[in-house]
């Protein structure tokens, strides 16, 4: 019997979507006030508009969402914020984007896209003047409420300064994907198990055959 070649599977599934899902709901209202009252204790060194901030707070529908960032490094040589050293914009933003994706991964997030730009506005009418971002990223986030508790992290308050320092502008909002030709973890990784368990099964049966 090779039956638990698929409770293994089933097993390994139950693990990645107790991580992968948000299985918490919208956030509730006495969270909306704590990470409302967090972030005005700390709105000296955030220029996200309260009310829009709240309104996103309220409008939470418990899904996941892609934030989409662009970036406008300082161009040149940039001071190191802690020893002084030349360094560039890219090298100085590893400082804060290595510890926060190590705890979004923790929540269920991750990199979505990350894309260098190529060239000016091809197509556009009706904006502002082109801005000059260098960089597109797109990040998955598992909930409103796992975004707004690494946002108030104070343990991030440290690094933030090599965001500081690496970027001159940035552009952030949160998006709904409706359409992507990309399969994503949530697609992906019960395919994969089903493929690992259906190659395990089958070795298995050659090697009883052999036998």
């Amino acid at each position: 019997m090779n039956w638990y070649i698929w409770i293994v599977a089933a097993l390994a599934y139950l693990v990645f979507a107790a991580w992968y899902f948000n299985w918490k709901g919208p956030l509730k209202p006495d969270e909306i006030k704590l990470y409302a009252e967090r972030f005005a204790a700390n709105s000296s060194q955030s220029p996200t508009d309260p009310e829009i901030l709240l309104k996103f707070m309220e409008e939470d529908d418990g899904k996941e969402f892609v934030m989409l960032n662009l970036v406008r490094f300082h161009q040149g040589e940039v001071e190191h914020p802690e020893t002084g050293e030349s360094s560039t914009g890219p090298e100085l933003i590893q400082g804060y984007f290595g510890p926060f994706s190590k705890a979004l991964f923790k929540r269920g997030g991750h990199p979505a896209v990350l894309a260098r730009k190529k060239g000016g506005y091809i197509d556009s009418w009706n904006s502002t003047a082109d801005e000059g971002f260098h960089i597109v990223s797109m990040m998955r986030y598992r909930s409103r409420r796992d975004l707004l508790t690494l946002a108030t992290d104070l343990r991030f308050k440290d690094s933030h300064k090599f965001k500081l320092a690496a970027i001159d502008g940035t552009t952030s909002f949160p998006t709904h994907i409706q359409m992507s030709t990309y399969l994503r973890p949530k697609i992906w990784v019960p395919l994969l198990l089903l493929l690992l368990a259906s190659l395990a099964q089958n070795a298995l049966f050659f090697f009883e055959l052999r036998k």
